[in-house]
């Protein structure tokens, strides 16, 4: 699930929610928190604008 939140996130091309890489995916929210979470503790995801992510590099 992690790699398809952040290739969902390079293909967006701007920061992104939470919310609105559940609606690319169609995935389960759940899932999506769980992946956002862990991408944060590895430092692959940044946030550049409030509730806004996007990937580090």
């Amino acid at each position: 699930m992690k790699d398809q939140v952040l290739k969902a996130m390079r293909e967006a091309g701007k920061p992104v929610s939470a919310g609105d890489v559940t609606k690319m995916l169609c995935a389960d929210r759940k899932e999506v928190d769980k992946a956002f979470a862990d991408l944060k503790k590895e430092g692959a995801i940044v946030s550049p604008v409030r509730c806004k992510w996007a990937p580090a590099s």
